[in-house]
């Protein structure tokens, strides 16, 4: 059997001019710290690399006509639900609930280019969180 360790990136798409606004959103307004991409990955379209606690996160370039209805989506977890969402909401975007998971409070919210992204945290046995 195959032992799988964690997810160690996950990419995302961006149109081929949206360096900048993923950085005012994944840097700016969530806080995410970019580092360099390899120079050997120059060429292929990759435009940015974040942080996220021991994970990447990868911002690709690709025209995607569907991007902003797909349910694909990258999950993150945070320490302060509220809080991310307040400053989500402040920045201009618009949070909104799902289906409730017992022990995982969470919502969702779409990136400037359509990408759905779930911020969540995993509730306290005995917390209404």
């Amino acid at each position: 059997m195959v032992a799988l360790r964690r997810i160690q990136h996950v990419s995302i798409t961006a149109p081929l001019d949206g360096a900048e606004r993923a950085r005012a959103f994944y840097n700016g307004v969530l806080g995410l710290r970019e580092k360099p991409v390899p120079e050997t990955l120059a060429g292929l379209n990759i435009l940015l690399w974040f942080d996220v606690g021991p994970s990447e996160l990868h911002i690709v370039a690709e025209d995607d006509e569907t991007r902003g209805r797909s349910r694909r989506h990258v999950c993150f977890e945070v320490d302060d639900l509220a809080a991310v969402r307040a400053r989500l909401s402040e920045a201009g975007y618009q949070p909104y609930d799902a289906a409730p998971i017992p022990g995982r409070p969470r919502f969702f919210c779409r990136d400037p280019f359509g990408n759905l992204l779930e911020f969540m945290v995993f509730a306290e046995e005995g917390s209404e969180r």
